[in-house]
């Protein structure tokens, strides 16, 4: 496979750059995810701001990208009430490996679990076998139950960081079965 770049996928129709190459490439969109978005995006930005985990830098610097250096997919809603920011990197203070879901945020009126099932499948259809994870602030969560989302998409609670923050994790063979 070749790297490339792709400003959308949908229904099997490429739009692609002159410059850029696609060979082989998975389609990266779903059902409910059909926008994939560069880490500069201000669609991004608008709606990462919102989530729990954005920070402000303390300098008053204005936010330029919203997904760390690494490999990355953003996943967006048609109506850009989603964002889904899977993110891969070489070295990780946290020990973690694997692919992790950095940002999720929904405001649409989708269940969130569907949203994390088709966004898992797509991750695997470019990081094939990868160990999905992520983390969730129970302080941050308004819900009873944190995380309850990512249980009713397959994921395992597997454990909790030294800053309460809890750790979920999926593997490719405990997927539901969704018909994706």
């Amino acid at each position: 496979m070749i790297a490339c770049g792709v400003l959308k996928v949908r229904e099997g129709i490429t739009a692609m750059n002159a410059d850029l190459c696609l060979i082989n490439m998975p389609v990266l969109t779903g059902v409910y995810w059909e926008i994939t978005v560069n880490r500069a995006d201000n669609r991004l930005l608008d709606m990462y701001e919102r989530h729990y985990s954005c920070y402000q830098y303390k300098d008053g610097r204005e936010r330029r990208q919203g997904v760390s250096p690494g490999q990355y997919l953003a996943l967006m809603t048609a109506r850009l009430d989603a964002l889904f920011v899977w993110h891969k990197s070489k070295f990780r203070r946290d020990g973690q490996i694997g692919i992790n879901c950095a940002v999720f945020r929904n405001e649409s009126t989708v269940l969130s679990s569907l949203l994390i099932e088709e966004a898992a499948e797509i991750a695997w259809r470019r990081w094939a076998g990868e160990r999905l994870f992520t983390y969730v602030n129970p302080a941050k969560i308004r819900s009873v139950n944190p995380g309850y989302c990512f249980k009713m998409a397959g994921w395992t609670l597997t454990g909790e960081s030294k800053t309460g923050l809890l750790l979920f994790e999926l593997h490719q063979n405990n997927l539901p079965l969704t018909g994706y």
